[in-house]
């Protein structure tokens, strides 16, 4: 059996802005029928998913989900979220 030779830079799987483990920063999103309850607030962390993971779901705004410090998660729509930094390869 022969390994296959490791590729020389990371593939990008989506056509978004984003890729996981980019840092990045914006506005959580709260859905419409939580609002009473919750309000939107700032936050900065690192992608661990991009998209919301179900069929359909990201047709009316695609979303994202990211790490903070205190490894909880929040979720933004990619338009409320900007890249502080990408993640580089050695």
């Amino acid at each position: 059996m022969t390994t296959p030779p490791p590729h020389p830079q990371r593939l990008a799987l989506t056509d978004g802005p984003f890729l996981v483990g980019d840092r990045v920063r914006g506005t959580t999103y709260v859905p419409p029928d939580s609002r009473k309850r919750e309000a939107p607030e700032p936050f900065e962390g690192v992608v661990v998913q991009v998209g919301s993971g179900y069929p359909k779901v990201d047709a009316d705004g695609d979303f994202l989900w990211s790490r903070l410090a205190d490894h909880t998660e929040r979720q933004s729509l990619v338009d409320e979220t900007e890249l502080v930094a990408r993640e580089q390869e050695s």
